[in-house]
């Protein structure tokens, strides 16, 4: 450890000893600007378009579902640049990787042309180089915040671990939130984080998941969530803790960056970069070669300090109550794809509430070899075996899918075997969904703040349920079964698929070693779902 980080290392200890009950985080003594969402979108283009095919649709909004990891890269880059005034962008993860630096590189571009530029980013997943967002502060027409940041700057493991443990009370509470709005008039909403994973475009980690388009009068109800999150006291301006990092100078060197970063994409002819040129798929929905499906939906989203909402300290919102409460009124079917699936008593209670009732509940999620989050996945274990004796059915998604339709990803990309659930889509009589940012766990339930929406649509719920009944197919998924009584083997399940065209079963789950099996053993033997 350098002279440099003890020193970092001695400060942490202090504030964490003297301060480790502190409800705000550093920097929440700064000056903010008030700013709000447009106020009249119908003064711009998309605004005027949305407004007009509105009032078609009986005052409802337009919805398309964006499954395809790539597209949900090329929707974001394309939105960007169809921005005329305003620009609000809120993330839990915005990597400084390619995609991450190339979408920065599309806000830089729409804050030159005069859009007016907000960026919140949580700071509980920040990685070397995610930084790189911080230098656009500098630009006149963008201004960016974190959420409940971590005092410490830096990216040691170990000196972030230190300060969340004399803290953990306040770092723990993070914003899981994904939302993208343009002009106040569109917006892109789900469960997409920003970086290369996130958009199944990388070879060593793809994570499977959705958005949805949004256009019409549901967008201003969307930017009403961010208002409210970007004036929260836990939203940090991030001038208050990258000194000197948000400099003309530090701007004009990440142009120079950004731009390479760019002109060496196009050079080395990635695809997804080629394809932004053709402006679709967005073209194809703004000009309505790609249809919409027009519904009434509502937004579901936590208060900004669902803490206190919890204890009953403030009036607030709790999206999981909402969500919970479309799941109670199925009467034939829940379909619900989580990657990570903790429910704790309430959720098991919904689920057995359901099952008495003769719904029939079927759960996707990932199984261990396909997991990336070994805690949460230990987690989960505990309750495999109560939820097939209510008769839940269980599939868990395989790293090496045999069929790729309803992937969101090429055959090309998916012969890795790194394929990981992140979507979180809940489909209730194949009449309604939710889709958004909230896992079926308890830090979705407790822990984060979480945004989404129901969507009334029939279409769009059949959708889903299409690509459900793809990814549940044999030679994607394991289907967990309990063992007969009459069974001797080491585990009470049976994982069963289909591998080169024969069924199998296994009695001992599938993993990628033993060493992780190992691990995932030993992590059940922790008492900390309410952590998960």
């Amino acid at each position: 450890m350098t002279q440099r980080s003890c020193f970092v290392l001695a400060i942490i200890l202090s504030v964490g000893l003297l301060g480790g009950c502190a409800s705000l985080p550093p920097g929440s003594d700064f000056p903010k600007t008030d700013s709000a969402a447009l106020a009249h979108p119908e003064q711009t283009q998309l605004g005027q378009q949305f407004d007009a095919k509105a009032r078609e649709h009986d005052g409802n909004s337009g919805y398309r579902i964006i499954p395809v990891g790539a597209d949900g890269f090329l929707m974001r880059m394309e939105m960007i640049n169809a921005a005329q005034r305003t620009l609000d962008l809120q993330y839990f993860i915005f990597h400084g990787d390619q995609t991450g630096r190339l979408l920065s590189d599309a806000v830089l571009h729409a804050a030159d042309r005069g859009v007016r530029v907000r960026i919140l980013v949580d700071d509980g997943e920040t990685e070397a180089g995610d930084e790189q967002i911080v230098a656009l502060e500098a630009h006149r027409s963008i201004e960016i915040r974190i959420f409940n940041p971590f005092a410490y700057r830096g990216h040691l493991t170990a000196l972030r671990a230190l300060e969340f443990a004399f803290n953990a009370s306040r770092l723990d509470y993070r914003m899981h939130n994904k939302l993208l709005v343009v002009d106040n008039s569109i917006a892109l909403i789900g469960g997409r984080n920003i970086g290369d994973q996130y958009f199944q475009i990388d070879p060593e980690s793809q994570f499977a998941d959705d958005d949805v388009f949004a256009g019409g009068p549901i967008a201003q109800k969307l930017s009403a969530t961010f208002d409210e999150f970007w004036s929260s006291a836990l939203a940090i301006p991030a001038q208050a803790l990258f000194t000197g990092k948000s400099s003309s100078a530090a701007l004009h060197e990440q142009r120079e960056v950004l731009h390479e970063d760019t002109r060496q994409a196009k050079a080395d002819g990635v695809d997804y970069v080629k394809r932004i040129a053709s402006g679709e798929p967005y073209n194809g929905i703004i000009s309505g070669r790609l249809p919409l499906v027009w519904a009434r939906a509502q937004v579901v989203c936590d208060s900004p300090d669902k803490r206190k909402v919890e204890k009953g300290e403030m009036v607030g919102r709790l999206m999981h109550r909402a969500v919970a409460n479309a799941a109670l009124a199925t009467q034939s079917e829940l379909l619900m794809i989580t990657p990570y699936l903790v429910p704790g008593d309430e959720g098991m209670q919904l689920f057995k509430d359901l099952r008495q009732r003769g719904v029939r509940v079927r759960v996707l999620t990932s199984s261990l070899e396909s997991s990336t989050v070994s805690a949460a996945q230990a987690g989960y274990m505990h309750y495999r075996v109560p939820l097939l004796q209510d008769g839940v059915e269980l599939y868990e998604i395989r790293s090496l899918l045999g069929n790729t339709r309803g992937s969101g990803q090429t055959a090309a990309i998916s012969r890795f075997g790194n394929y990981s659930l992140h979507a979180k889509l809940f489909v209730f009589d194949r009449r309604r969904l939710f889709i958004g940012s909230m896992n079926f766990d308890q830090r979705s339930m407790h822990l984060n703040t979480e945004i989404g929406l129901i969507i009334d649509s029939p279409e769009l719920a059949q959708q889903v349920a299409a690509r459900f009944e793809a990814m549940v197919q044999p030679v994607n998924s394991y289907q967990l079964q309990l063992q007969s009584k009459a069974a001797r083997r080491p585990s009470s399940l049976v994982w069963r698929t289909v591998e080169d065209g024969r069924a199998v079963e296994y009695d001992e789950e599938p993993a990628r070693s033993g060493w992780q099996r190992f691990k995932i053993n030993f992590l059940t033997l922790l008492p900390f779902d309410s952590e998960l």
